[in-house]
């Protein structure tokens, strides 16, 4: 009896010790995981300055030299998604599309949260494949949250996007969800005047030309030179039978858009936004 007790007493303490041992090792293993990481991520930091900074961004965009110096960078670790979204920019501006669209892929492979909302932006603006663009914005959403990429929210573009399929109700609803929140959470000096306009375009195509005036309104007093807020308000007026301010406001925003002021998004240089007119 005294020898069984004597057994079982071994075995437990063997237990203890061994539970006891796990966490260590575990914690080892944690901390050599970490500093893998890190000097990982250092090894990629040392790639990217010598195949970025002092590499493609000494060439002009849509040089060889530009992607020649990043697939350098790629071939010693393939692994960096910002390369591989640094190799599909340039592309997507001399409007190759498909090819461009390949290389951000990648990038999306090796990092989805950087990366996947600008090919879900991509999709949008330049490509126009929008229901793609919804699809990749409301996956974005539900890993995610509701961020933002370049300047403007996730539901931004998937309001422009039902927009562009002509499906204005469901457009309408997302603009305002979007307008509700932003002075929600941040007051009316945080409304842009892009978003204003496109929440009044939606109004405008259901014929509540009352509400999207009140809209483009909205915008003009952010940027009051914007030609086609002008034009789509003058078009308002003269469906309401206002002819006269309608025609002066057609005619300043012809000057205006003869100007410059158009829509002034960085990416409108190389693709028109919905609705934009094309001035000469």
């Amino acid at each position: 009896m005294k020898q069984q007790t004597k057994i079982i007493l071994i075995m437990l303490l063997a237990i203890v010790i061994g539970c006891d041992k796990k966490p260590q090792t575990q914690k080892r293993i944690t901390e050599k995981t970490q500093i893998a990481y890190l000097a990982d991520k250092k090894k990629q930091e040392e790639i990217i300055k010598e195949h970025l900074n002092n590499g493609a961004w000494k060439h002009q965009l849509y040089s060889r030299e530009w992607q020649e110096e990043i697939d350098l960078g790629l071939a010693k670790d393939s692994t960096i998604a910002y390369l591989w979204q640094q190799k599909a920019m340039p592309l997507f501006k001399q409007g190759k599309y498909e090819i461009g669209m390949g290389y951000l892929n990648k990038a999306i492979k090796y990092d989805r949260q950087k990366w996947q909302d600008y090919r879900a932006f991509i999709k949008c603006i330049f490509i126009n494949t929008y229901r793609e663009a919804i699809k990749d914005f409301e996956d974005c959403k539900a890993r995610f949250g509701n961020g933002y990429v370049m300047d403007h929210s996730y539901n931004f573009y998937i309001g422009l996007s039902y927009l562009q399929l002509n499906e204005f109700k469901k457009a309408e609803r997302i603009f305002e969800s979007d307008f509700d929140l932003t002075i929600k959470n941040n007051g009316k000096g945080w409304l842009h005047h892009l978003d204003l306009f496109y929440y009044g375009i939606s109004k405008y195509e259901q014929k509540k030309y009352h509400e999207a005036i009140e809209l483009f309104d909205l915008a003009l007093g952010i940027y009051p030179n914007f030609s086609e807020v002008q034009i789509f308000k003058a078009d308002c007026l003269r469906r309401l039978g206002n002819s006269e301010e309608a025609n002066e406001l057609q005619i300043l925003g012809e000057i205006n858009g003869r100007k410059g002021n158009t829509i002034n998004e960085d990416n409108s240089l190389y693709e028109r936004y919905p609705y934009q007119i094309r001035w000469k």
